[in-house]
């Protein structure tokens, strides 16, 4: 185990797919955004689905999703090292032939991999605006990795949209104060929002995540679908949530 992991490196476990991750409390580490939108996103069930995972980070929505489907799955993270983590974890556990990690930009990489070749595009794309990563003290890593330095939400939406075929879907979860650049961006790249989902700390307090997802040249009409709440008046994690995290038997 231990030549797999360098530095301050850790293997965790995901428990409700019986996989395992390559995490960093310094470089990079998933967080619940990433599980949720894991479980929201469509996938193709069928092998000959092909799937791609923008702003991939350390490969955690790919391992999630490798477990709902058995398409291939593409993920593109522009972080050398997190790459790397990636690839190490999709070796760890045996993936080689399902998951492809690429090192690359996210800008321009359907002209890398194709036009137009896929059914399902995720992003868990950086929140916050370029500017405000100098006033955290943050790592390199994770300020690439949570700030809009390197790729804005239109420039990630505009390469969903360029990868995806017609009525292929994109799958994003950003947070509500976005929710009109994401509409707008999402519009003015042939991406009809379908369906959405607010994500709520606990009753009573306002939503702090929202899950996207739009339709390549679909025609309007969107759904909300039921709240979901992350912690119950007693501060522990809800059913829900305890299921995506846990699986059946947690």
């Amino acid at each position: 185990m231990d030549e797999i992991l360098q530095d301050d490196e850790r293997l965790d476990y995901l428990l409700a797919e019986d996989l395992r991750i390559i995490q960093s409390p310094s470089v990079f580490s998933f967080s619940l955004d990433a599980v949720l939108l894991a479980r929201f996103a469509y996938v193709p069930l069928q092998q000959t689905g092909k799937i791609v995972d923008i702003c991939a980070g350390n490969g955690a929505i790919p391992l999630f999703l490798s477990a709902r489907t058995n398409a291939t799955i593409t993920a593109v993270e522009l972080q050398e090292r997190l790459a790397n983590m990636a690839v190490r974890s999709v070796r760890y556990n045996g993936l080689e032939s399902r998951i492809r990690i690429l090192n690359d930009d996210v800008i321009g990489i359907a002209a890398k991999i194709g036009y137009e070749k896929y059914d399902t595009v995720t992003c868990n794309p950086p929140y916050f605006p370029a500017h405000e990563a100098s006033e955290k003290n943050l790592s390199e890593h994770l300020a690439i990795a949570r700030h809009e330095i390197y790729l804005t939400l239109e420039q990630a939406i505009q390469s969903a949209s360029e990868l995806l075929k017609q009525g292929g879907k994109a799958a994003f979860v950003h947070r509500p104060g976005r929710l009109l650049d994401i509409v707008t961006a999402m519009r003015a790249n042939r991406l009809e929002p379908k369906r959405i989902q607010f994500i709520y700390p606990k009753e009573g307090k306002e939503a702090n995540t929202l899950l996207i997802e739009a339709i390549k040249d679909g025609k309007p009409d969107l759904k909300v679908l039921p709240p979901l709440y992350v912690y119950g008046a007693d501060n522990e994690y809800t059913e829900e949530v305890r299921l995506l995290l846990y699986g059946q038997n947690g």
